[in-house]
Protein backbone atom coordinates (compact mmCIF):
# COMPACT_ATOMS: atom_id res chain seq x y z
CA UNK A 1 0.00 0.00 0.00
CA UNK A 2 2.78 2.43 0.91
CA UNK A 3 4.52 1.94 -2.45
CA UNK A 4 1.37 2.74 -4.38
CA UNK A 5 0.79 5.88 -2.30
CA UNK A 6 4.30 7.15 -3.09
CA UNK A 7 3.74 6.47 -6.80
CA UNK A 8 0.43 8.34 -6.68
CA UNK A 9 2.01 11.39 -5.04
CA UNK A 10 4.87 11.33 -7.55
CA UNK A 11 2.36 11.06 -10.41
CA UNK A 12 0.34 14.05 -9.23
CA UNK A 13 3.40 16.21 -8.66
CA UNK A 14 5.11 15.27 -11.91
CA UNK A 15 2.03 16.26 -13.88
CA UNK A 16 1.60 19.48 -11.87
CA UNK A 17 5.20 20.66 -12.33
CA UNK A 18 5.32 19.56 -15.97
CA UNK A 19 2.18 21.56 -16.72
CA UNK A 20 3.54 24.58 -14.84
CA UNK A 21 6.48 24.58 -17.24
CA UNK A 22 4.11 24.24 -20.19
CA UNK A 23 5.66 20.95 -21.28
CA UNK A 24 3.62 18.32 -23.09
CA UNK A 25 4.31 14.69 -22.29
CA UNK A 26 6.07 14.47 -25.65
CA UNK A 27 8.39 17.42 -24.96
CA UNK A 28 9.08 16.23 -21.44
CA UNK A 29 9.86 12.72 -22.68
CA UNK A 30 12.28 14.22 -25.20
CA UNK A 31 14.11 16.11 -22.43
CA UNK A 32 14.17 12.94 -20.32
CA UNK A 33 15.43 10.92 -23.30
CA UNK A 34 12.55 8.47 -23.15
CA UNK A 35 9.18 7.83 -24.81
CA UNK A 36 5.88 9.65 -24.08
CA UNK A 37 4.19 6.40 -23.03
CA UNK A 38 6.75 6.15 -20.19
CA UNK A 39 5.69 9.59 -18.90
CA UNK A 40 2.05 8.60 -19.21
CA UNK A 41 2.65 5.46 -17.16
CA UNK A 42 4.41 7.44 -14.44
CA UNK A 43 1.68 10.09 -14.36
CA UNK A 44 -0.95 7.38 -14.03
CA UNK A 45 0.98 5.67 -11.19
CA UNK A 46 1.32 2.51 -13.30
CA UNK A 47 5.09 2.43 -13.34
CA UNK A 48 7.71 2.00 -10.65
CA UNK A 49 10.80 4.00 -11.62
CA UNK A 50 14.43 4.07 -10.53
CA UNK A 51 15.66 6.71 -8.09
CA UNK A 52 18.17 7.99 -10.67
CA UNK A 53 15.32 8.68 -13.08
CA UNK A 54 13.41 10.53 -10.35
CA UNK A 55 16.48 12.72 -9.82
CA UNK A 56 16.65 13.46 -13.52
CA UNK A 57 12.94 14.33 -13.52
CA UNK A 58 13.48 16.76 -10.63
CA UNK A 59 16.37 18.40 -12.49
CA UNK A 60 14.34 18.88 -15.66
CA UNK A 61 11.36 20.22 -13.71
CA UNK A 62 13.71 22.50 -11.74
CA UNK A 63 12.39 21.30 -8.37
CA UNK A 64 13.97 19.66 -5.37
CA UNK A 65 13.71 15.90 -5.23
CA UNK A 66 11.63 16.09 -2.06
CA UNK A 67 9.07 18.30 -3.83
CA UNK A 68 8.09 15.38 -6.03
CA UNK A 69 6.97 13.48 -2.92
CA UNK A 70 5.23 16.21 -0.94
CA UNK A 71 1.54 15.53 -0.61
CA UNK A 72 -0.72 18.55 -0.84
CA UNK A 73 -3.29 18.92 1.90
CA UNK A 74 -6.77 19.53 0.80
Amino acid sequence: MYEKKAREILAINLKKYRNQLGLSQEKFAEKLDTEPYYISHIENARRNIQIDMIGKIADILEVKLKDLFLEENG
